[in-house]
């Protein structure tokens, strides 16, 4: 099985035989450098290996459409809780250069208290099936064969099922995951040492399996009341996870620091962020960076996330993070859009782009203030982890409330969490190894007295499931009603029907959003909307964004409702593709009958890019093919136009006409056809109409022969010109 970039994923494919599916590769890859590449004519220094196929920036269209790929791996994260819209949604992210897709949930919360297909304790984990991520990854080991490049998928070790979940990983190719047992304690309140115990089984399994591990450290600045003061024990639990790690059996490039900036504007965040993440970058640098937006200040405005985000990738490239992740207003609204994880991608790739190389153009100076706050923190990091000595160890710490606490170490505000050594989730579980223990697995922690006759302890077994996948048991999914075949049956009937409804979560949901602006104080403007939004048949409206604009001028509203309007395939009319005469053609026609345009903005419009690019060379415009162009400048009267296209005996007229207000463009148009028609040069001349609002059809209701809107290039009005000429 193959995919073919022109259809869509056949997610029934993806299920069959998926009993007997095994993923193609195991363990994390990171991105083939290319530390010197030129792209069309540009030169990129911090680079990795082009795509074989990509949708590139919305700009590459100026730039020979390359598609460079930043040097660090970038992450998508999905939550939709439907594994057959998360795989979905993974290719579109990987066409936009994610490799490294996560997983958060599938039923609305990270962890919950029993897992799905069962565990001896039975009183943790996360709520992920086999079926889910083996469909997965079949579904990713097709994706990055269409792309040219391997995908990490990633999920979560979390909870007392942890070591059993690692295992479920190990066998089914998961990439990377999230492993930290201060997590466990400090958040979900699972008793320290069970917690601590199973970090230990679950790393060497993940270990061994060449999982890359990412830790928790950053859930305390998400968590503290005053972020930026956490800094110092940021880097301690950093230590302490890490450390941890490697004692347990993991390669230091398998271990992740999971580097959120504290901070976010109107904060001074630089200040703030720059010296954490440089402090950082000198006390682990055997480790690798993974580099996140902050979730605490994400709300539900989709620009400031993403500008916040830009920074955020700023301070990544001045400090050589290894994954960035990406994080969309979606965490402010709790509703995954698909349209947000692509614009999340988008700007992660633009704006590492944007900074190629930027430490040969920039260096941090280590000698001025940030110096002395690197050193700072530095500093106060070590005297908390001596504090911690000095209690007793980190048991004794956490006991006393020094974890979360939103004082600026040494400083204490008294607000950490609190855990108790003898309490909290799967308390007195722990159970000591006899001296004869003998576990038949492999990928296993601690004491195990294997025979003298064995020379790996699943051969007592004939293999364990890590060695022997055919011994792994498939468990289908048990619900009869929230099942996938259940699921996907309005997927499989509309395919058939072709059948083309909205959706930004899952298939043909219905769901749309329409921003409006009311010239209303903020209540008003609230009940307002949803009143309007209502009248245009929006189903159970809700608003998911507001924005001030004046106290009393206007509220800006985003909102989301639902519609039970589709069309169908087969009803629409596809206009048929261009195919352009060759350059060779044009250029002979052109020069054989000396063709000449005037081209000039229309009445009061004073644009001119948009109408240069068409007729300038340096653009690509038509003096390329030998076009004889006349250009007028801006606001130009339309008699004054037809004049000279009169004068010169030009046989067409290109009009540009940005501004609409009044429908003003549609005016000049029809004055534009009026005036030639009153000259008698109607029948002699082609008048071609341009502009970023401007279509076809509109156009030619206007008396135009053409009209060209948004994305046109000079060899689309050549073309034209010529081809009608001809005919």
């Amino acid at each position: 099985m193959s995919l073919d970039p022109n259809k869509k994923l056949n997610i029934e494919e993806i299920l069959k035989n998926l009993e007997n599916y095994r993923a193609k590769k195991r363990g994390w890859v990171w991105r083939k450098q290319k530390p010197v590449q030129v792209l069309g004519e540009h030169t990129f220094y911090d680079h990795s290996e082009s795509l074989k196929k990509s949708v590139p920036l919305p700009a590459a269209k100026y730039f020979d459409n390359i598609d460079p790929q930043p040097k660090p791996v970038i992450t998508t994260e999905i939550a939709s809780g439907r594994f057959e819209d998360d795989i979905r949604r993974m290719r579109m992210a990987a066409w936009h250069g994610a490799d490294h897709i996560m997983v958060i949930r599938t039923t609305g919360q990270s962890h919950i208290d029993g897992l799905i297909e069962g565990t001896p304790e039975g009183i943790g984990g996360v709520p992920i099936t086999r079926k889910q991520i083996r469909a997965t990854r079949k579904a990713l080991d097709l994706i990055e064969e269409e792309v040219g490049r391997p995908i990490n998928f990633h999920s979560y070790v979390s909870g007392v099922a942890g070591p059993e979940v690692a295992v479920v990983f190990a066998e089914e190719g998961i990439s990377g995951a999230h492993q930290d047992p201060q997590y466990n304690v400090l958040y979900r309140n699972v008793n320290m040492y069970r917690s601590f115990v199973d970090a230990a089984e679950a790393k060497k399994i993940m270990a061994d399996a060449n999982i890359f591990q990412i830790d928790g450290a950053h859930n305390a600045n998400a968590t503290a009341k005053k972020a930026w003061k956490v800094r110092p024990e940021l880097l301690v639990q950093h230590a302490i996870n890490s450390l941890y790690s490697v004692k347990a059996g993991m390669k230091p490039d398998n271990i992740g620091l999971s580097t959120v900036p504290p901070t976010a504007p109107p904060a001074p965040k630089l200040w703030y962020d720059l010296p954490y993440a440089v402090a950082l970058r000198d006390l682990f640098s055997d480790y690798k960076f993974r580099a996140q937006q902050n979730t605490r200040y994400v709300e539900s405005d989709t620009d400031e996330a993403q500008i916040t985000h830009a920074v955020d990738t700023l301070i990544s490239a001045l400090t050589s993070a290894d994954i960035q992740s990406t994080i969309t207003p979606d965490e402010g609204r709790n509703v995954p859009w698909h349209q947000n994880n692509i614009r999340a991608v988008d700007a992660t790739k633009q704006v590492f782009n944007a900074l190629d190389g930027i430490k040969q153009l920039v260096k941090l100076d280590m000698d001025g203030p940030l110096g002395k706050m690197v050193r700072e923190l530095k500093e106060r990091a070590v005297l908390f982890l001596e504090e911690i000595l000095d209690v007793g160890g980190y048991f004794n710490a956490v006991e006393k409330g020094y974890f979360v606490d939103s004082g600026y170490y040494p400083e204490r505000n008294g607000d950490g969490i609190i855990r108790e050594q003898d309490a909290g989730v799967a308390v007195n579980t722990i159970i000591e190894r006899k001296a004869d223990y003998f576990a038949p697995v492999c990928s296993h922690f601690g004491i195990n007295h294997i025979p003298d006759n064995l020379s790996k302890p699943c051969d007592a077994i004939d293999g364990c499931t890590l060695c022997n996948p055919m011994k792994i048991a498939y468990i289908d999914e048990l619900d009869p009603v929230d099942n996938v075949n259940t699921r996907i049956k309005q997927l499989v009937e509309d395919e058939k029907l072709g059948i083309i409804r909205p959706e930004v979560e899952w298939h043909g949901d219905g769901l749309v959003t329409v921003e409006m602006v009311l010239p209303v104080f903020e209540e008003a403007a609230e009940i307002a909307g949803l009143t309007i939004a209502k009248q245009m048949t929006l189903k159970d409206p809700q608003i998911i964004h507001k924005r001030v604009l004046h106290p009393a001028e206007g509220t800006m509203l985003l909102i989301k409702g639902k519609v039970d309007h589709y069309v169908k395939l087969s009803d629409i009319k596809i206009p048929e593709k261009v195919e352009h005469l060759s350059d060779e053609i044009i250029e002979n026609y052109v020069k054989e009958h000396e063709l000449k345009v005037v081209g000039a903005t229309l009445g009061e419009d004073e644009h001119s890019v948009g109408l240069q690019e068409i007729l300038d060379i340096k653009h690509g415009g038509i003096e390329k093919w030998g076009f004889k162009c006349y250009y007028l400048g801006t606001s130009v009267p339309v008699e004054k136009l037809v004049d000279a296209a009169i004068e010169v005996g030009a046989k067409a007229i290109l009009a540009s006409t940005i501004i609409t207000h009044g429908d003003v463009h549609k005016l000049n148009m029809k004055k534009l056809d009026q005036v030639c028609r009153e000259k008698g040069i109607r029948d002699k001349v082609l008048l071609i109409a341009g502009g970023t609002q401007v279509t076809n059809d509109m156009a030619v209701a206007a008396g135009m022969d053409a009209g060209f809107g948004r994305g046109t290039h000079g060899i689309d009005v050549a073309d034209f010109i010529v081809k009608k000429l001809i005919s």
